[in-house]
């Protein structure tokens, strides 16, 4: 609502007012206060911040010497037993009696701290005298090879092997001959490539003129029992020799058995390593 607006003059001014006062709320009092001033006066000390009131004046006669604010050690003479001297007295020592504390565990697991495996660190470079670190292999320190050629077998073919980002890789020239295989392997290879290639020929060679046999597992399998028997049986004529070999049949007859079972496990060396083996036929 608009205020009424009046002239600066009226009659009305004339009359006496009665000013009506807005009474003034009391102000707070919590009923703790007491308790708490107390709590204050108890736990308060004197002097705790600002110190004393009056500071006394050092006397000129104390003045600062020398060394004197050193820490000074005490005398190797009253130090010898003093020093070492236990003023609280040790357990006494278990008796026979006593029953150990049963049921203690830790919680460490050794199993873990064993093998765990250790972190080693990786080799940084400090390119900077405030000492900035930076990972060696991203520093640009370490030789790294756009086009590096990896030779695995003669068989195969060689590769080239991107170590970083071909967008950002500069050619050169040199680096074309890195990691070359000498002249003299590559020969060696070829010459067992050609000899093993050979033998595959020869020995299919032999298999179509019907020569050769092939020799099935079960077959390889009870050739290998009956060797095995056989060791087994000059093995034990072997434990049954005399003690004292002191006449020339027993040292031939030793020889003799020695030499069979060396055969033997040479036979059954060779039967266990191969699986495939081809034999004669008989005419």
């Amino acid at each position: 609502m608009s205020e009424v607006v009046r002239p600066a003059e009226s009659v009305y001014n004339l009359l006496p007012r009665n000013e009506v006062q807005t009474p003034k709320p009391s102000r707070y009092m919590s009923k703790f206060r007491p308790v708490v001033l107390l709590e204050e006066k108890s736990v308060k000390d004197a002097m705790r911040t600002m110190g004393p009131a009056e500071v006394p004046i050092p006397s000129p006669n104390k003045y600062l010497k020398k060394h004197s604010k050193e820490p000074k050690l005490p005398d190797k003479s009253q130090c010898s037993r003093e020093a070492h001297s236990c003023t609280m007295r040790k357990p006494p020592v278990p008796t026979r009696a006593d029953i150990p504390p049963m049921g203690i565990r830790t919680q460490r697991n050794f199993i873990k701290t064993v093998t765990a495996l250790e972190v080693k660190p990786k080799p940084i470079s400090v390119d900077s005298r405030k000492g900035h670190k930076q990972v060696l292999e991203n520093s640009g320190l370490v030789p790294k090879y756009i086009k590096k050629k990896v030779f695995s077998r003669p068989d195969q073919d060689c590769f080239i092997k991107s170590n970083v980002n071909m967008t950002s890789a500069v050619s050169s020239p040199n680096v074309q001959d890195y990691g070359e295989v000498p002249e003299y392997l590559l020969q060696r290879n070829e010459e067992e490539q050609r000899a093993q290639e050979e033998y595959d020929n020869y020995v299919k060679d032999q298999r179509e003129q019907g020569a050769m046999k092939y020799l099935s597992d079960e077959e390889r399998h009870a050739i290998l029992e009956g060797l095995k028997k056989n060791w087994d049986q000059l093995h034990r004529e072997y434990q049954g020799l005399s003690f004292v070999i002191d006449t020339m049949s027993k040292k031939s007859h030793k020889q003799r058995l020695e030499a069979a079972m060396k055969q033997l496990e040479n036979d059954i060396q060779i039967f266990e390593k191969f699986k495939t083996i081809y034999i004669p036929k008989e005419h």
